[in-house]
């Protein structure tokens, strides 16, 4: 199997060689977060013959309570990566601060920032949950990195990825051309390059948004789902079909897989709320990976790559998907809207059905 597929190792060395000026740091950091990726599988794997499922007995910087696993994975990220050299700092979605790499070991010219266990509110019911991580320059290397080395636009980043924990455990990562999976076999404990170049279709008839949020969406998001479920004999002309996880990483590797448009939009619940998933470790790396498959990722305003961070726990709303859906939600977010009527009819004066004038 080996000698027909490349290994995780060897499709980093071949990609090294395009840049022969590199000094290899960057290899060894994505293979110490595969290493991590690697453990964090395994105690999934284990759940409650370990004891590792449930309610661990603290809330994060977010104020969302803490799974047992969320600290465990947070602490094989922490302690699989701070040793090697390649990193000034990492940042945690279970650290309010960066974390200070230890004074034993050296600094080195790159920042990780990551969720460890993205989805672990599906863990005790055996669904899918993932990892994320996002790695940017540090600014300063060689030094202890600060919180505002971390406040980078998302299209800074030199590489980006997700650990899928599912049926069989795949690592899909960009360092900045093209986007690979790589399907752990438990045998030789390697990632072996199973899915070259993913690519996402232009169009989709599948979209993926938490319908019980719906009383609070702003106008362009109920429309564009209004219209979806309007299906053949709307203005779109075809039937969609809605898929939700709940976990970021399931639903990012739907879509890659199959294609589909992804919605967790701003909504009116708090006006100074610009929205729910985070930007420098969930929505960034996500957006990286889907603008290289061919797709598109937004607030529905902005593109997500192009926001400049002031915040290391920073929310946004996110958008992502194949490309020409993602460009009709933005446009519906350009176009004006009544702002006084916040309901979405489906045959009402602003729904898909006009009433005459």
């Amino acid at each position: 199997m080996i000698t027909d597929r490349s290994t995780l190792a060897r499709f980093l060395i071949e990609e090294r060689r395009r840049h022969p000026g590199s000094s290899g740091e960057l290899n060894a950091l994505i293979l110490d977060v595969a290493l991590a990726c690697k453990a964090i599988s395994r105690r999934i794997a284990s759940g409650a013959l370990t004891g590792v499922l449930g309610k661990a007995d603290a809330v994060n910087v977010q104020g969302e309570q803490q799974q047992k696993l969320d600290v465990v994975a947070n602490g094989i990220f922490l302690r699989t990566t701070e040793w090697g050299g390649q990193v000034a700092g990492m940042a945690s979605e279970e650290l309010e601060e960066p974390y200070p790499i230890p004074s034993a070991y050296p600094r080195g010219k790159y920042l990780l920032a990551f969720d460890p266990l993205d989805g672990s509110s599906n863990i005790d019911v055996n669904v899918s949950v993932g990892s994320i991580f996002s790695i940017l320059r540090a600014p300063t290397p060689g030094v202890d990195a600060a919180t505002a080395d971390f406040l980078q636009p998302g299209s800074r980043q030199v590489a980006a990825g997700y650990a899928i924990y599912g049926p069989s455990t795949l690592l899909v990562l960009s360092v900045g051309r093209g986007v690979h999976g790589f399907t752990l076999d438990p045998d030789l404990g390697e990632f072996i390059l199973t899915h070259p170049d993913i690519t996402l279709p232009a169009t989709t008839s599948e979209f993926a948004v938490n319908s019980s949020n719906r009383r609070f969406w702003e106008r362009p998001v109920g429309r564009y789902i209004d219209e979806c479920l309007a299906g053949v004999a709307g203005p779109r002309r075809k039937d969609f079909n809605m898929r939700w996880v709940a976990s970021l990483v399931a639903e990012t590797h739907r879509i890659l897989t199959r294609g589909g448009v992804f919605l967790y939009p701003r909504d009116t619940r708090n006006p100074d709320v610009q929205g729910r998933l985070r930007l420098l470790y969930e929505a960034n790396p996500i957006a990286f990976l889907i603008e290289h498959a061919g797709g598109l990722a937004s607030t529905g305003r902005t593109r997500i790559l192009d926001i400049e961070p002031t915040d290391l726990h920073q929310r946004v709303g996110f958008i992502f998907g194949c490309r020409e859906e993602v460009e009709r939600i933005v446009r519906y977010h350009e176009e004006p809207n009544d702002a006084d009527d916040i309901s979405y009819p489906l045959y009402g004066l602003r729904g898909l059905y006009r009433a005459a004038t």
